[in-house]
């Protein structure tokens, strides 16, 4: 049999030309229906899971989160800017320009943590933002006026000063006294402490929610039981009170530590600058006051020699008369 020349050629080159052209109909077909059954969407009709996303409503989904929040679903929640407004009527003045941006942010974070629904005010809590205001405002130059900052932030944010300041007081005064050890019994919900209680209503919530002021609150506690104040220390230790001991997930609260830390660092760097910047003030003032000294003693000395000038000259009138 014999077969022309081009008849062999396409022959050899099939098998490459078929790799390179679509497969066929059938095997497309075959595997869209095995992407089909293999994708959720399509475990269903498209008409249903369109009708699913359509009859959606907030805070009525099928879970155990929407069951505990869903009725807060639409509910009117203060803005940032209601919380800045509030805050700059209680104040009533500005704020020291040196002050301004740490309060500023104070303001709109802790009106944040308290507006979310997970938040549930305790104690550290409690304890973490009584020591942050201390911190920042402790050498605020008018004194009046850093009280009147501390109000005025916290009431904006809804909370009553008078129970932060309480609980604050009362967790620290159990924790004075202790060891680390012992906070850290405490936070394994071991014994009846307010401590304790605490941490064992955090385990029990699988929504409790960390805020920076818990973590510095537990800061506060360090400080109060001896732990050293410094950041590595006191990461380490944080990362054993909330990780370890409160079974929490901890690189936040250790990344507010730090945070804290730089934040300490800067404002006794200010500190140091502002008692230097009064200690010159004090010196100028001296100086001014010393000028002044001198200028009435000469003129003191001037006005003697002027009136002995005048008595001399009044008796020589005198004799020649």
């Amino acid at each position: 049999m014999k077969f022309s020349r081009s008849s062999i050629i396409l022959a050899a080159l099939a098998p490459s030309v078929s790799a390179f052209t679509s497969q066929s109909v059938n095997n497309r077909a075959t595997s869209l229906s095995m992407s089909e059954s293999s994708t959720p969407f399509f475990s269903s009709s498209i008409s249903d899971a369109l009708d699913r996303e359509v009859s959606y409503l907030p805070g009525k989904a099928d879970s155990d989160f929407a069951r505990k929040y869903g009725h807060l679903a639409g509910a009117q929640v203060r803005t940032v800017g209601e919380a800045f407004s509030q805050f700059s009527d209680m104040l009533g003045t500005p704020v020291n320009a040196l002050y301004k941006g740490i309060c500023t942010d104070l303001v709109g974070s802790l009106h944040l943590i308290v507006v979310n629904a997970r938040f549930n005010k305790d104690p550290v809590f409690s304890l973490g933002l009584v020591a942050v205001l201390d911190l920042v405002l402790k050498n605020y130059p008018e004194q009046d006026t850093a009280k009147k900052i501390k109000t005025a932030m916290i009431t904006s944010a809804g909370l009553d000063e008078a129970e932060i300041d309480a609980e604050a007081a009362s967790l620290e005064a159990w924790a004075q006294g202790k060891t680390k050890d012992e906070i850290a019994s405490a936070l394994k919900g071991e014994g009846d402490s307010p401590l304790a209680a605490i941490s064992n209503a955090a385990k029990a919530d699988e929504y409790w929610m960390y805020s920076r002021f818990f973590g510095l609150g537990l800061v506060r506690l360090m400080d109060t039981v001896g732990v050293e104040q410094d950041m590595s220390v006191a990461y380490d230790c944080m990362e054993e009170w909330v990780g370890t001991c409160m079974g929490k997930p901890f690189y936040t609260a250790c990344s507010d530590s730090d945070l804290y830390f730089k934040q300490k660092g800067k404002l006794d760097m200010m500190e140091t600058m502002m008692k230097e910047i009064e200690i010159r003030e004090k010196k100028r003032m001296a100086d001014r006051l010393e000028e002044k000294a001198e200028m009435a003693l000469k003129k003191a000395e001037k006005d003697v020699l002027m009136a002995e000038q005048i008595a001399l000259e009044a008796e020589k009138e005198k004799q020649s008369a």
